[in-house]
């Protein structure tokens, strides 16, 4: 983001939409001086044993009728940046261009909705079905956003990150050092790699690389994780003599690690995304009714694999109604 001199003839901050200047967040008072606006002195910093001091934060400050986000007065955010900019400035600290807010966008757009097929997909329309409002819902589901479904993004960012730390020796030796070293203390399943459902392709990851590859020929981003993912895929492909697909994981992966998030950041970055297909699907469950539906059709049971079985598996069928289970 540009410095340009505001109205006042001060420095100040350029609204990314270029309709105004933004106040600096720096310049709110004299050094020493209180803000005339402001009833506290901002100088005034709370000692250990202060009651102020209890939290300490710097995303955001307020008196009565003022709210200042990382230094920008609220009113000068309303109806001025995206929220993909304001998600950049309050996990960031800056506005980012409208170039690295653009990428940003893209990856949270992509990473949106599954389908009921996804385990937190499912359990949203589930609790809705038991009776918990949508913030219950988007709470059951997000809190299945882990290591394996949805939190594989923070992994495939430290993965490339460990890739490029040792890239000075070759980037197709680096990336089978860290592929075997992966496998060897981690998983078998290297991150942000191969599909159950999308084969040979994941379709939103050529999209994704595709607006990396933009931005790195505007010198927005340098585009070397797209190119260590690219590598991951090439040798993955090799050693399993099939494609293995980057999935969403790994492509938003490669996003946040050109636009400099750190790799827990990109499980937030995901949760945030998916918390809008989880709030679209517990909204539809909602009105079109239902209760205590639970992960199968009532008319089927499960593979029962213990002693003295009710009756043969093959007649396991229940009949085929809409009679809803009431527990």
């Amino acid at each position: 983001m540009s410095d340009a001199t505001g109205p006042t003839g001060k420095p100040g901050v350029t609204d990314p939409t270029g309709k105004q200047d933004m106040a600096d967040p720096k310049d709110v008072s004299a050094p020493g001086e209180p803000d005339a606006t402001d009833p506290k002195d901002e100088t005034d910093t709370p000692s250990p044993t202060d009651v102020a001091a209890w939290w300490q934060t710097g995303i955001i400050d307020m008196a009565p009728g003022q709210i200042r986000l990382r230094g920008h007065p609220i009113e000068q955010l309303i109806g001025e940046v995206s929220f993909a900019q304001i998600v950049w400035l309050m996990t960031r600290g800056r506005l980012p261009s409208p170039e690295e807010a653009q990428l940003l966008e893209a990856a949270l757009v992509a990473a949106v909705d599954h389908g009921p097929q996804a385990p937190s997909i499912a359990a949203a329309r589930m609790a809705v079905t038991c009776g918990l409002g949508l913030n219950g819902a988007i709470a059951s589901a997000v809190n299945m956003l882990d290591d394996v479904h949805g939190g594989a993004g923070e992994q495939a960012v430290e993965l490339y990150h460990a890739i490029d730390a040792d890239r000075d020796r070759g980037l197709n030796d680096a990336t089978g050092r860290a592929i075997e070293a992966w496998q060897a203390q981690r998983s078998a399943f290297i991150p942000g790699f191969g599909h159950r459902f999308h084969k040979p392709v994941d379709p939103r990851a050529p999209r994704l690389l595709a607006l990396v590859d933009a931005a790195a020929a505007a010198g927005t981003v340098s585009g070397r994780f797209a190119g260590i993912a690219r590598e991951i895929e090439a040798q993955l492909a090799a050693r399993k003599a099939k494609p293995v697909p980057m999935n969403i994981d790994g492509a938003t992966a490669v996003v946040f690690a050109e636009l400099g998030f750190a790799a827990p950041l990109a499980r937030g970055l995901f949760c945030l995304s998916r918390s809008v297909g989880i709030l679209a699907h517990a909204w539809e469950q909602t009105t079109q009714g239902g209760r205590n539906k639970g992960p199968t059709p009532p008319a089927y049971r499960w593979h029962y694999t213990g002693a003295n079985p009710i009756r043969p598996q093959k007649a396991r069928l229940a009949r085929n109604d809409d009679t809803e289970e009431t527990s």
